[in-house]
């Protein structure tokens, strides 16, 4: 048996509002994830305009509060007025991203009507690498203007009376990375000035809205964080919240480094953070910009050999590469593979999990945070069938249960040291030491008096005995727990079994003197919720 672990929470150690946009997901029409999954006209459970009701009904039940779409790379060199209007009448075009065919039968009125029939919110990513300032102005009048001009009376026409209201906008995706079309990677300043130009337009437009300045791209970028600070320096006056993304990668085998690599994401935010209020005080600015997460993710990637003198963060060589062999793809919506995260549910699970906590661990400036992969995780598909994943109890336990202020959250347990290692040059993790084997967060629903303690065991092997210390919440007592562990993580949920990897009730616990005592077991995803 391994050493005792203690959690305290307490409530005056309040980090900050818990945004509702916090736990949300992410779009791109990568592969078949919009032809296929969203959209197939031939599917049985197919509507009018062809998106896959199974789908938007498991999505629906969810309660996802938003989702950033159309991309993602995707929409660097996407012109959005290709894709209004009939459907016969639209331009098929190269998505050079991606190597497809896009058709534009899922356009820019598609993927808005499509949020609407999910119930979410639809985060809006423009083009701005291709696309010009003025192009943003069109869009943003065709989609929120009220009517009586040319764009958004061409909105009326082609079926859609009331504006979408569109609520969020990001000014490009990854503009400091290289792969991106019209990339700013060698000129931030120049993307800053576009930005404060383009945000400053679409805000007279549209006064209601807020904006999204990219930042970097990962930690490892060659300019991070010199290139977020030029950019945002800016246009700091003009935009609501900076932009970052990042997927963490482990080596096959390595759990320790997959579950650990939330202290990035802390590292990457905490940069970031003081970064923007470096910039804020330059410009005797009062106000607050924040910081909006939009893809992430964990994975288990094979090492791979490193270039000598390649250059540990320069990206832009491995991107400036062409393959005449390479042909482009068209996907059938019809005829789409089967497509499933290597390994089982449950690792896939607690390694985003880890993620989502580091999230909510910075609340206070962590205010939009989209899972890549997010969607599929709340509703798995294939072909013919939707079905719970284990990631699905997870996100969905967040969704409920992680409302009203993010506490920080006091752990004593063992730790462990992480060695530094390379997946390839432009992926190197430093080593971290002293990393806990216990990995908690927690919310506190003030107005409900609920209290939500959230717990992942990064250990393989071992069980700890947990004391969760409650004395400062005087009155509260335990309402309920959950474990979702297994001993096989090889397993996966599916159509027919949708419940081999979930949570279950945990009734062996004490409470007493305002201490919560149970055990937690090895790589196990724990909520415990008190009340008053």
């Amino acid at each position: 048996m391994a050493q005792n672990a203690k959690i305290t929470v307490h409530p005056a150690y309040k980090i900050g509002e818990i945004s509702n946009r916090l736990f949300s997901a992410f779009l791109e029409p990568i592969g078949t994830m919009v032809n296929g999954t969203m959209f197939n006209p031939k599917h049985p459970t197919a509507d009018e305009q062809g998106f896959r009701k199974d789908w938007i009904e498991a999505l629906k039940e969810t309660g996802l509060p938003a989702v950033r779409m159309p991309g993602g790379n995707f929409v660097s060199a996407w012109e959005w007025k290709n894709s209004i209007g009939p459907k016969s009448e639209r331009r098929v075009v190269l998505d050079p991203a991606w190597h497809q065919y896009y058709t534009n039968e899922v356009g820019h009125d598609e993927y808005l009507q499509w949020a609407q029939k999910v119930g979410t919110e639809p985060l809006y990513t423009v083009n701005m690498g291709t696309g010009t300032i003025q192009d943003a102005m069109d869009l943003v009048e065709y989609t929120n203007h009220e009517g009586g001009s040319y764009w958004s009376d061409l909105r009326k026409k082609y079926g859609h009376e009331d504006p979408y209201n569109v609520k969020m906008w990001y000014l490009g995706n990854e503009m400091d990375g290289p792969w991106q079309l019209g990339s700013w990677s060698k000129n931030p300043d120049g993307y800053g000035y576009k930005v404060l130009e383009t945000s400053k337009a679409i805000k007279w437009i549209d006064e209601t809205i807020e904006t999204a300045v990219c930042g970097s791209s990962a930690p490892f970028m060659e300019g991070f964080p010199e290139w977020d600070q030029n950019a945002l320096d800016k246009c700091y006056d003009v935009v609501d919240y900076v932009s970052v993304h990042h997927y963490h990668s482990a080596p096959p085998g390595d759990i320790k480094a997959l579950l650990g690599g939330a202290l990035y994401y802390e590292d990457f935010i905490n940069t970031e953070v003081a970064m923007i209020d470096y910039v804020a005080s330059k410009h005797r600015s009062p106000k607050q910009v924040n910081i909006s997460f939009d893809e992430y993710g964990a994975m288990v990637r094979p090492l791979q050999p490193l270039n000598p003198g390649y250059g540990r963060y320069n990206m832009a060589r491995n991107h400036y590469r062409f393959d005449p062999e390479r042909r482009y793809i068209r996907h059938d919506p019809d005829n789409m593979p089967e497509r499933r995260f290597p390994g089982g549910d449950m690792l896939h699970a607690l390694s985003m999990a880890s993620i989502q906590l580091a999230l909510l661990r910075h609340a206070d400036r962590v205010k939009i945070g989209c899972m890549t992969g997010g969607l599929g995780a709340l509703a798995a598909s294939d072909h013919d069938h939707i079905w719970k994943s284990g990631s699905h109890y997870v996100f969905m336990q967040l969704l409920q249960y992680a409302k009203g202020v993010s506490l920080d959250t006091k752990v004593e347990c063992e730790i462990y040291d992480m060695p530094g290692y390379a997946i390839e040059d432009t992926s190197q993790y430093t080593g971290k030491e002293g990393v806990n084997f216990i990995d908690s967060a927690s919310a506190w629903d003030e107005e409900n008096k609920r209290l939500t303690v959230f717990v992942i065991n990064r250990n393989e092997e071992s069980e700890y005995p947990l004391t969760i210390d409650l004395k400062g919440f005087e009155g509260y007592k335990p309402a309920a727990a959950y474990r979702m562990h297994t001993d096989d993580l090889e397993l996966n949920n599916s159509f027919e079994n949708e419940k081999l990897i979930a949570p279950k009730e945990e009734e062996n616990y004490t409470f007493e003197n305002g201490e919560f005592k149970l055990h937690v077991k090895p790589l196990s995803w724990n909520v415990y919720v008190f009340e008053a």
